[in-house]
């Protein structure tokens, strides 16, 4: 992979992605989408229990846009590509895209905010997260150390 600020994600379509028509329904772009940016973190070293433990903070989603292109159908492998358009102090702008064999299936934006788990007012994104997320998913070994300690 080039770009080491993108990171891709593998997703099967099961039976229960799936709506009458046999296709994966729609809204589950947004469960495929919010697996991958879990991922994401986990590559960059960054435990959201520990940061809900430890720092009181969870990522909640604040808006999201997806359009969708093509289909995908039961045992369909998709790929997930995220990269991140907007790194804020309380928040993340992510662009993510489902394919399969080079077609592109659905894509979105979100936003997702870092907010205090008690009162779920916005917080600002330790420097370690921060840091993380600056670094990018390839760079795990020096974005974990650090990251996983907020």
């Amino acid at each position: 992979m080039s770009d080491p600020s993108i990171f891709e994600w593998p997703v099967r379509v099961y039976y229960e992605d799936t709506d009458a028509g046999g296709i994966v329904f729609y809204a589950n772009y947004l469960k495929f989408f919010e697996r991958a940016r879990t991922e994401w973190l986990r590559a960059c070293g960054i435990d959201q229990q520990r940061l809900a433990d430890s720092n009181g903070l969870v990522f909640v989603v604040r808006r999201t846009s997806v359009e969708y292109s093509s289909p995908a159908r039961l045992d369909d492998v998709i790929r997930v590509v995220s990269r991140i358009e907007r790194l804020g102090r309380a928040s993340v702008d992510f662009h993510q895209e489902a394919w399969r064999d080079g077609v592109l299936l659905a894509s979105g934006d979100i936003r997702v905010a870092s907010v205090d788990r008690a009162s779920m007012r916005p917080a600002a994104i330790p420097d370690a997260v921060l840091d993380g997320l600056k670094r990018g998913p390839h760079a795990a070994a020096s974005c974990g150390a650090n990251a996983d300690r907020a």
